[in-house]
């Protein structure tokens, strides 16, 4: 018996780790903890020298206090486009789940649907 994927034509990967490391050419940003970690203090003195310096790097900058990690502070456009990254992450997750559920529908029959549906010209 064919598996749900199969039945719509889709190629399910392994896992949904595996198609993201196939499918996505990420590079890998390392914090380096001993160059960007900052006391609070710090960041209350520079505060604008700091704001320029992770726009500039685009790597986050972990601030301590009383010598505890306390927070990281991250530019906008890294912090965007992580969020977005989660975003879509999420939606793949959502539909691997669905997928080993066998939540799915012949590509055939979805088609045929959506041509019903769609206004004669």
């Amino acid at each position: 018996m064919k598996g749900a994927a199969e039945q719509v034509g889709v190629i399910a990967p392994r896992s949904l780790k595996d198609y993201i490391k196939s499918s996505c050419k990420l590079e890998a940003t390392a914090m380096h903890y001993s160059t960007q970690v900052k006391p609070i203090s710090y960041l209350k003195t520079h505060a604008a020298q700091v704001l320029a310096q992770i726009t500039s790097d685009r790597e986050p900058l972990l601030i301590t206090q009383n010598g505890e990690a306390r927070a990281v502070l991250q530019d906008v456009a890294s912090y965007e486009e992580t969020q977005d990254t989660l975003a879509l992450l999420k939606i793949l997750a959502l539909g691997n789940q669905e997928l080993a559920q066998g939540k799915v529908k012949p590509v055939a029959n979805v088609v045929r649907r959506l041509r019903a549906k769609r206004p004669k010209a």
